[in-house]
């Protein structure tokens, strides 16, 4: 019976910490009828996943609470919240447009110099389209209005429910301060035991001359090292950056060891990886107290976030669906850290996809050292 409590007691805490969506946003990029395999070519898919995203947003965002309440099936609707990310949200769109080339295109061209401009855009471009686009269209929409449900629930349940949605301070960043096309990936949650998920991931990043921060959690470090020795394990690493996740996945916004979490695997990391240690913290969830800046100052980390989230760890999502998804965020957002799980084979489908989707587009993966 004691176990039976226990387990639901940790499905309830869990669904409380993860506040994840109900239907996740997936896109399906064969839908697109042209290549992106140039600079501009990227710039023209970028330009319409904005103008999608934009009508979308304006609609999903300005809901009443009422209507907000059903629509995303919470409890309380935090409307200030709503309101500061949907103007932070619209205006990096409305950037992002300015600086996306414009090939004098009729449809996806359109003079815009306000956010209103945008969503007036966007609604009028399914009138606009030639035939060939609408099936893009049409799950572009299905896309961006699941996609725009996620950030607004976040945003309606912050700061109760801390969240990547927004930052407390300029020691946590998200990826949105980087230059155009520059891109940072992540893993979170490993190391995996030998022989597991991560070990296959590092020869794919190295073959491929990228490298990544890892973000791991403290128990699952010591459990590899009664594996592996900790001078062979680092030496795996090479090339790559090694962060801290907390010693277990749970919400260090409500965890009162919070702190004694990230000291103790700041000092594990530290120890096992001398030369791959990066001092940054990523909260399990992205949850963390709101006035945790000054403990985070002392032990020199920063907070790291990220914009986009890949979802690898939902079960409803595959790797490929991982990879149109992440591509199609990469496209709406052109900058950004991107979050995926070394826990879960996923990334070892998605990132391939990605690199052969981004060659010669002007993407860059930005090298973890340099961020």
């Amino acid at each position: 019976m004691k176990n039976i409590i226990s387990f639901v007691l940790l499905v309830c805490a869990s669904a409380t910490y993860a506040a994840g969506p109900e239907t996740v946003a997936s896109a399906n990029r064969a839908l697109w009828p042209e290549l992106i395999d140039s600079p501009t070519a990227f710039d023209k898919a970028s330009r319409a996943e904005m103008l999608v995203f934009a009508e979308v947003l304006s609609q999903v965002s300005m809901q009443n609470a009422e209507t907000l309440k059903s629509q995303l099936r919470i409890k309380k609707v935090n409307l200030a919240s709503v309101e500061k990310i949907r103007n932070k949200l619209a205006g990096q769109l409305l950037k992002n447009w300015q600086v996306a080339v414009c090939d004098n295109d009729a449809v996806f061209c359109p003079k815009i110099t306000s956010s209103q401009d945008m969503v007036a855009a966007g609604i009028g471009l399914a009138a606009k389209l030639p035939e060939n686009y609408r099936a893009w269209h049409s799950n572009a929409k299905l896309f961006h209005k699941n996609y725009a449900n996620e950030l607004i629930r976040l945003a309606a349940l912050f700061p109760a429910v801390t969240s990547e949605i927004d930052s407390f301070s300029a020691i946590e960043r998200d990826g949105s301060e980087l230059p155009d096309r520059q891109f940072v990936l992540t893993f979170d949650d490993g190391p995996t035991n030998k022989g597991g998920n991560t070990d296959a991931l590092l020869p794919l990043l190295q073959k491929a001359k990228l490298n990544a921060t890892f973000y791991m959690l403290g128990e699952r470090l010591q459990a590899r090292l009664q594996q592996t020795d900790a001078a062979v394990l680092s030496d795996s690493f090479q090339g790559q950056c090694v962060a801290l996740h907390g010693w277990e996945h749970q919400s260090h916004a409500k965890w009162d060891k919070w702190q004694e979490s990230i000291e103790k695997t700041n000092a594990l990391v530290k120890k096992t990886f001398p030369s791959q240690y990066s001092a940054w913290f990523r909260p399990p969830y992205g949850q963390r107290k709101a006035d945790s800046e000054g403990f985070f100052k002392k032990q020199n980390l920063q907070v790291g976030l990220w914009n986009i989230d890949s979802q690898d760890w939902n079960n409803h999502v595959s790797g490929d669906m991982a990879a149109q998804r992440v591509f199609t965020l990469m496209l709406l957002w052109r900058h950004g850290v991107v979050l995926f799980h070394d826990v879960h084979p996923k990334a070892l489908v998605a990132v391939p996809w990605l690199l052969e989707k981004t060659n010669n587009t002007g993407v860059v993966w930005k090298s973890c050292q340099s961020y």
